[in-house]
């Protein structure tokens, strides 16, 4: 009998009749399999610690209980790999519980060569398949995570490059821009792809914490600090060491407390509220804010020691009214995170792209939330945006935007063609067909510019 040859598979036998082992290993090394047998589990847990194998082919019957069930009983133990039970016991709640319990197959005794080769094959094969897709992810990783910064303009392009760039050094970072514009996002992006990505995110909001309190959060306290402190209790620094501290909106942080946490950026220290005890935390920190900290430093409402110690590197998320040609794709990202198969109609699709949207990517994502919730029929619509009695402007035609001098020639043209793209699709009524046409494109030339620009959520086939 021959097999089609796979990568040569580790294959851990275990069984106490030293005739079967001696002829199962030899079968299965002519099939271009390295095995190593044992006598009971004792011996193999002894392999498994100190080697990696691709199946384990275990007998249930094994001294010195010589009980099924005891052997049932261990099996998640051997979850690293496929497990195929082999048993004289051909009994179907056997082998039923066995499959419950994580094993991969059950073979009765005697085992038949071919089934036993069949078998082994399928097990090695799933086995290696699972391995590679795990390398292929871990791989992938940093562009999955890098997806979550979602748009096609140059400010996100510039973004994105710099979160990878800087994500796995130690640099502290100061993320700026309005509120709204996902700072949060990408302080989250830079933790998971650095060094740190096992240890937690701890995120405070500097201006939601009372000044009273903010203290006791940040440092914990000790029993007996204060009325009602009953208990000790970690504070939020220490939850957050070997990971990353995200301090939000720190323009918000009072004076006496940035002069605290200054001493904790110099010297890696702090004392809880009540405490004598230092305790000692490594962290990173990432802040942001939408206030202009060097105006605060001027006013004398931020330390400018502090500044100048959390600013390290800045990032700066644009106001959404800077990237509307990010509108659809993050439209069609929203979608997507809850699954919703609902379309906007051309219209709306053109009166979303029309909004000022001063909350920026917040209020899109609340303003979306809101229309999908009266939608029907799957398909969003003008009436459904009139019906909330959100329509601040009227629908006009697109009309190229201005750009601020120094904008690239790229920027303009990307711009450009969107909005040509979502003219020819509201005329035509959604019909791709008709709105090639009229832009003198090839159908699968306009599909290709839809797909760029994530502009699937307008349209119909056709």
């Amino acid at each position: 009998m021959t097999l089609e040859r796979f990568d040569i598979a580790r294959i851990l036998l275990v069984d106490d009749e030293p005739a079967f082992r001696l002829l199962a290993e030899r079968f299965l090394s002519q099939q271009g399999h390295q095995v190593v047998s044992v006598a009971d589990l004792t011996a193999a847990r002894a392999q498994l610690g100190s080697q990696s194998f691709d199946l384990m082919l275990l007998d249930l019957s094994l001294p010195p209980a010589f009980d099924p069930q005891a052997t049932l009983a261990v099996l998640p133990e051997f979850a690293a790999q496929p497990v195929i039970i082999m048993t004289g016991h051909a009994e179907r709640e056997l082998a039923l519980k066995a499959i419950s319990l994580g094993a991969w197959d059950f073979l009765a005794k005697p085992v038949d060569p071919d089934m036993l080769a069949v078998v082994v094959k399928r097990a090695i094969s799933k086995h290696q398949l699972a391995r590679e897709l795990s390398l292929l992810k871990r791989h992938h990783q940093p562009t999955d995570v890098l997806s979550q910064l979602v748009g096609v303009s140059r400010q996100m392009d510039n973004i994105r490059t710099l979160v990878q760039r800087i994500a796995p050094t130690e640099v502290r970072v100061l993320v700026t821009g309005p509120s709204g514009t996902g700072k949060e996002v990408v302080s989250r992006v830079l933790h998971q792809l650095s060094l740190r990505s096992k240890g937690p995110f701890v995120s405070v909001h500097c201006g939601a914490i009372p000044a009273e309190l903010l203290e006791s959060e940040l440092f914990g306290y000790v029993k007996g600090a204060f009325t009602g402190a009953d208990k000790d209790r970690q504070g939020l620094l220490s939850l957050a060491n070997g990971g990353t501290l995200f301090l939000d909106e720190i323009g918000e942080m009072p004076l006496p407390m940035q002069v605290k946490m200054l001493r904790v950026l110099q010297e890696g220290t702090f004392y809880p509220v009540g405490g004598r005890e230092q305790k000692r935390i490594d962290v990173r920190l990432i802040s942001a804010t939408n206030a202009v900290l060097p105006e605060l430093v001027r006013l004398g409402k931020f330390r400018e020691d502090l500044y100048y110690r959390i600013k390290g590197i800045t990032l700066e998320t644009p106001a959404l009214s800077e990237r509307r040609d990010d509108i659809p794709l993050l439209i069609q990202h929203f979608l997507q995170q809850q699954s919703h198969k609902t379309q906007l109609s051309p219209e709306a699709m053109l009166w979303f792209l029309q909004q000022p949207f001063p909350g920026n990517v917040r209020e899109l994502k609340n303003t979306l939330e809101s229309v999908l919730a009266i939608a029907q029929q799957g398909v969003v619509t003008l009436a459904d945006i009139q019906l909330l009695h959100l329509e601040s402007q009227q629908l006009q035609r697109v009309q190229p935007q201005s750009y601020a001098p120094g904008a690239s020639m790229d920027e303009q043209v990307r711009q450009l063609e969107i909005s040509l793209l979502t003219q020819a699709l509201l005329e035509s009524q959604g019909n791709r067909s008709q709105a090639a046409r009229v832009l003198g494109l090839s159908r699968q030339g306009l599909l290709k510019k839809i797909e760029r620009y994530g502009l699937q959520q307008m349209g119909v086939e056709g």
